[in-house]
């Protein structure tokens, strides 16, 4: 999409999963993209799949559970490259597996943080820079696991994402008049290595996921960031607030 040359993109999570694929898609898209995580080794590896393809890529570590690091990175992202207008907050984890009333305190907790607390902390931080600059766009990256569908033995994971999708919609209102637009993608099944169980192969992940979803498949990266971008981008315009499931007709 044209609409992003010349833009900044911050995507946090961005070292792995649906985060890298999103940063390498803004590049593609022309756009700067700062990607940031808590390993160093994953950003860099997907900074220089961006930078092999011609895009530009700026790769920063930082813990989104900690206030300080994420205020580093949000300045850093706008010294590097001039500004950020799209923020897209994928860091996220999945733990405290098991019955509600057998989850561990720590397990839970540590989810808490990195899946709730950290997006806040991100949306506060590049929501400050936002207002100075008159505007900007975050996209936020729930799941259908939560507010959509809950699964056994997923509690704690279920919860954070149903609260982040709650607590998007909120901020998607406090913040549209001051011109910045925030929105929720919430991906079902797809293919990342997240998928699979322990030993287990493609064709046993297709058959086992395939069934449970209307289309018969898992869904791809690239739908994924497809969705992404169309968010961020001005087509999405008179969404706020909206909650985009992606998910094959799984929860429908």
């Amino acid at each position: 999409m044209s609409c992003f040359t010349g833009k900044t993109v911050l995507v946090t999570g961005g070292g792995a999963g649906i985060g890298s694929a999103v940063a390498q898609a803004f590049a593609q898209a022309e756009a700067a993209v700062v990607i940031a995580g808590r390993s160093a080794e994953p950003l860099r590896r997907t900074a220089e799949l961006i930078r092999a393809g011609g895009g530009t890529a700026t790769a920063i570590t930082a813990d989104v559970t900690q206030s300080a690091e994420v205020a580093t990175l949000v300045e850093q992202a706008v010294n590097a490259h001039g500004g950020l207008d799209i923020a897209v907050n994928s860091a996220g984890i999945i733990t405290g597996f098991g019955p509600v009333g057998d989850i561990d305190l720590r397990q839970w907790q540590q989810i808490v943080a990195t899946n709730l607390t950290g997006t806040l902390l991100s949306m506060q931080h590049e929501i400050a820079h936002m207002r100075k600059a008159g505007g900007g766009v975050i996209v936020n990256v729930a799941s259908t696991i939560g507010a959509h569908r809950r699964v056994a033995g997923l509690g704690a994971y279920a919860a954070t994402k149903a609260a982040l999708t709650a607590l998007t919609r909120t901020a998607a209102l406090d913040h549209i008049g001051e011109g910045i637009r925030i929105n929720t993608i919430s991906p079902g099944p797809v293919d990342t290595p997240g998928s699979y169980r322990p030993g287990e192969s493609r064709t046993e992940r297709d058959a086992r996921i395939g069934h449970q979803i209307p289309l018969g498949r898992v869904g791809t990266l690239s739908e994924i960031t497809d969705a992404v971008l169309y968010l961020a981008s001005p087509q999405a315009s008179f969404l706020v607030g909206t909650d985009l499931v992606v998910d094959g007709g799984s929860t429908t």
